[in-house]
């Protein structure tokens, strides 16, 4: 339970005096909805203005603060026509205050004629006249003073920067005294501020490097106390030993044989499984890999010891290529497999409920459907999530409460995830990792055009189909959208269509209903279809060995770890695979950078290494994609630079100074309150 000197920071914005509905719709686009959302919302700018007597003393370009009186309105033609307000300063000399819009009510109000009024805004030039667009502060003279700088916030339509530092103002007096968290001597030697004057200082200004890394270290410490709690609460909690016989597992027929490195974390997720403690392992390897094969000789090890195993996917399309893949694999075999996703209803469904219950289901696959209340297993002893970038820590703990004791858990991921973001987000997890490819793997051939080829390309694609081959076509949108020039999936399908033939053009995307993406990837796969065309729905799952071109259209709008696993959809059959990033003319360095390193390699863990340090705060690995594990305060700079230091304070924390129970107990549990990383604080203390 949140401790209760912090509730007034977690008080909705709608509670607070002037915070309307209007209001409330661009603060929630932003975001912000509680009071503690706004003080973490951090200024990105600052605003000198400078006053003046007389607009002669002042240059363009300066944000001023003068004092104007109007003398008359200039309409345009039309409605949407800029409206004019001619006014003088105490000299006599002219300027022209112009909106744009339909806001002549409004200029009117705020300047009604041969009154004077206080007015700061940029001092522009129009030709040969001064003009201020848009001022940013009108009154009354006296009637308040107009900051000289002020702190400049990332807005959204329907929201001024005033009305936010207003808002900033009420949430600044809100802050309570709070005991401090950060170890005294650490704190001594940063030279950090108390955290209550952290937060006036960043506000005050975005340039102010030891309030804002304060403020970035409480955050990112707060997340590792909490995977640091929530691994030693799971790790006191009694599991059970899990040891195979090896006759289901020695009764697999293969085609290829395991790699070395197939073999070794197969070991170590053996050794894991052997312990009473319950497994905490993240399996990485890269695409095509081998994860799924070392991942079902873990569930039938632990079929073979009588209990059941679950396997978790993100998304319905890779659930249900999972169910095929394991069909196949396990043919032959006394081992009965199940799926169960949110689409499935009726007697099917309790057909699933009743095996799963009574023990009859040795492996399910589905989605999070398959953690649902109504779902009960006899014993499940080994949960498997794929693709574990979907789901967060909160959803990672869902999962220990389902068997009669807490089951192993092995999360895999084919989005290689740096060494820092690992820690970040998965701390509380041991790391294995398959770093070699099975034989057979060739690297796929990844070449970047211009948009402006876009005619060969297809002319290219022409020829693919023709000579029996199939492939990808990925677009960045669904539709068509008024307000940007990106390619949209559902008109590059119809001029395709055009192009190739109606029937040799596939079309898949997340606004599709289920039955109908299932009978478009079925096509696909029978090879009914030559080319689907989709949007990043096919990011990871999608298996079709004889795809082997892949279009990917405005590339540089995807992040590296996209790019990376959509070109793993091609290479998968004996056929040299393709791999073409169609880029817009006009590109930025980071974008070229970033499209060069995806034609050079086709190392997961160099592009996801290179995509730190290159995107900043884009679409990281790991980041935007970690569920619960988002960072608001700490950048992705600041997260590299002080994470080590978070990571060993955080770990002398839990294992010199006791704990929540130590001293530094109460103030770290606020902390951790704070930051809403409290979902290891009643784990433990249940633990």
């Amino acid at each position: 339970m949140r401790p209760d000197i912090l509730n007034p920071l977690f008080a909705a914005l709608t509670d607070l005096k002037g915070v309307g509905p209007q209001l409330a719709k661009p603060l929630t686009r932003l975001g912000l909805e509680r009071v503690v959302d706004v003080l973490f919302h951090l200024p990105t700018g600052l605003v000198q203005r400078y006053p003046v007597d007389r607009l002669d003393q002042a240059q363009v370009g300066q944000q001023v603060i003068v004092t104007l009186t109007a003398q008359d309105y200039r309409s345009g033609r039309s409605p949407r026509a800029p409206f004019g307000v001619e006014a003088f300063d105490s000299a006599g000399d002219h300027v022209r205050l112009v909106y744009f819009g339909r806001t002549a009510g409004l200029a009117k109000k705020l300047f009604p004629l041969g009154e004077p009024r206080q007015v700061s805004g940029r001092l522009d030039a129009y030709g040969d006249m001064r003009q201020i667009v848009h001022p940013d502060h009108v009154g009354e003279p006296g009637e308040g003073e107009i900051a000289t700088s002020e702190a400049v916030y990332p807005l959204t339509e329907g929201l001024t920067n005033a009305r936010l530092n207003q808002l900033v103002h009420i949430a600044l007096e809100r802050r309570p005294d709070l005991a401090e968290w950060i170890d005294g001597p650490l704190l001594a030697l940063r030279e950090w501020p108390a955290w209550k004057e952290a937060l006036t200082r960043a506000h005050a200004s975005p340039h102010d490097a030891p309030a804002r890394d304060r403020l970035a270290y409480d955050e990112i410490f707060a997340s590792q106390v909490a995977l640091m709690l929530i691994r030693q609460g799971l790790r006191n909690r009694k599991g059970r030993a899990i040891t195979g016989d090896g006759r289901l597992t020695g009764a697999l027929r293969l085609p290829f044989g395991l790699t070395g490195a197939q073999e070794r974390v197969g070991r170590e997720i053996a050794a894991d499984m052997g312990r009473d403690t319950p497994m905490l392992r993240m399996l990485q390897g890269d695409v095509g890999s081998g994860k799924t094969l070392v991942a079902l000789r873990a569930m039938l090890a632990a079929v073979e010891a009588g209990t059941q195993a679950a396997l978790l996917a993100p998304t319905e399309i890779l659930a249900r290529q999972h169910y095929a893949t394991l069909q196949a694999m396990l043919a032959g075999l006394p081992v009965t497999i199940a799926i169960l996703t949110g689409r499935d209803k009726g007697k099917v469904r309790e057909s699933t409920l009743m095996g799963l219950a009574d023990g009859s289901i040795d492996i399910l696959v589905g989605t999070h459907a398959i953690f649902q209340e109504a779902v009960s297993y006899r014993d499940l002893a080994l949960v498997v999530v794929d693709e574990q970038h979907r789901f967060g820590v909160a959803q990672r703990l869902m999962l220990t409460d389902k068997g009669n004791r807490p089951p192993h858990l092995l999360v895999m991921t084919a989005t290689p995830i740096p060494r820092t973001l690992l820690l970040a987000n998965h701390g509380e997890m041991d790391v294995s990792r398959i770093d070699e490819m099975p034989p057979g793997r060739t690297p796929v051939d990844t070449r970047v055009v211009s948009v402006d080829r876009l005619d060969e390309v297809v002319d290219g694609l022409a020829r693919h189909l023709a000579g029996g081959a199939q492939a990808y076509w990925v677009c960045p949108l669904v539709a068509e959208s008024e307000t940007s020039e990106l390619a949209a999936a559902e008109e590059r399908a119809e001029l395709l269509r055009l192009r190739l033939g109606a029937d040799r053009v596939g079309l898949v995307h997340g606004r599709m209903k289920g039955p109908d993406k299932d009978a478009v990837m079925a096509r696909f796969q029978a090879g009914e279809i030559g080319v689907l065309v989709a949007t990043t729905v096919i990011e990871v799952g999608v298996d079709v060995p004889a795809a082997s071109l892949m279009v990917i259209e405005h590339a540089e709008n995807f992040g590296l770890a996209q790019l990376h696993q959509l070109r793993g959809r091609v290479g998968r059959g004996a056929a040299k695979s393709v791999c073409l990033l169609l880029r817009s003319q006009t590109l930025s360095e980071t974008a070229r950078e970033r499209l060069a390193l995806m034609r050079d390699t086709n190392d997961g863990f160099v592009i996801a290494e290179k995509d730190l340090e290159l995107r900043g705060g884009g679409e990281l690995l790991g980041l935007k994609q970690s569920g619960d594990a988002d960072y608001r305060v700490a950048s992705p700079e600041q997260l590299v630079r002080l994470l080590p230091i978070a990571h060993d304070d955080a770990r002398m924390f839990v294992e010199r100074d006791g704990g929540i129970e130590g001293i530094r107990g109460e103030a770290v549990r606020l902390c951790l309150y704070l930051f809403e990383r409290d979902a290891a604080v009643p784990l433990l203390r249940s633990g």
